[in-house]
């Protein structure tokens, strides 16, 4: 799908900018967002300056996917969930090829809470996001991020599962899951890391 080229400011020294960039030429910030790595590091202050801009380009371009996608990422770094939920799906409505939007759409769904914790139909959205994520690439980290939903909500609950939270972990490792990829994907969850997996 050809996403439509957006004029925005800036965020980080105000130069006229493009989503078609993915950098700005001034201030060598980025202007996109396309995954968490982008924002993993910005401070809340300039995490919030580049939710505003998409904000405001989003009012002229309400089904932008670049857009979405990039605000969703703001709003799950500032742990606005809801908002990066509803983001995040108009992106996957826009550009449904893009198996990361899946991804940190079943991350939003936790809200930050252990899986244990988490309604069943809320833990079948994730799974079905998961899914969809893992027909698109087949990425170690997603796998990963399974085997966690497949542990914490089902095993700890004692409910049959296939695969189990064992054979999602092999996936995971069969997929080139890193320990950066682990350890990134409990700091985004926001809960400890269950020693099993």
């Amino acid at each position: 799908m050809v996403q439509q080229i957006v004029e925005l400011t800036c965020p980080g020294c105000g130069a006229r900018v493009t989503t078609q960039q993915n950098e700005c030429m001034f201030c060598h910030n980025p202007i996109v967002i396309s995954s968490f790595n982008s924002v993993y590091s910005m401070s809340l202050l300039d995490v919030n300056k580049y939710a505003n801009t998409y904000k405001k380009a989003l009012t002229d371009n309400p089904d932008n996917q670049v857009l979405n996608t990039s605000i969703a990422m703001c709003y799950l770094k500032l742990k606005l969930y809801d908002k990066a939920i509803a983001a995040f799906e108009n992106a996957i409505e826009n550009d449904f090829d893009n198996s990361e939007t899946y991804f940190y759409a079943a991350v939003c769904l936790l809200k930050g809470n252990k899986a244990f914790l988490t309604q069943r139909p809320t833990i079948d959205k994730i799974e079905e996001y998961l899914n969809a994520a893992i027909m698109i690439e087949q990425k170690g980290v997603y796998y990963y991020f399974w085997s966690y939903i497949k542990y914490d909500y089902f095993n700890r609950k004692f409910f049959n599962t296939t695969p189990t939270y064992q054979e999602a972990l092999e996936m995971a490792n069969d997929n080139g899951v890193s320990d950066n990829d682990r350890e990134q994907l409990f700091l985004i969850l926001g809960v400890p890391r269950p020693d099993c997996i």
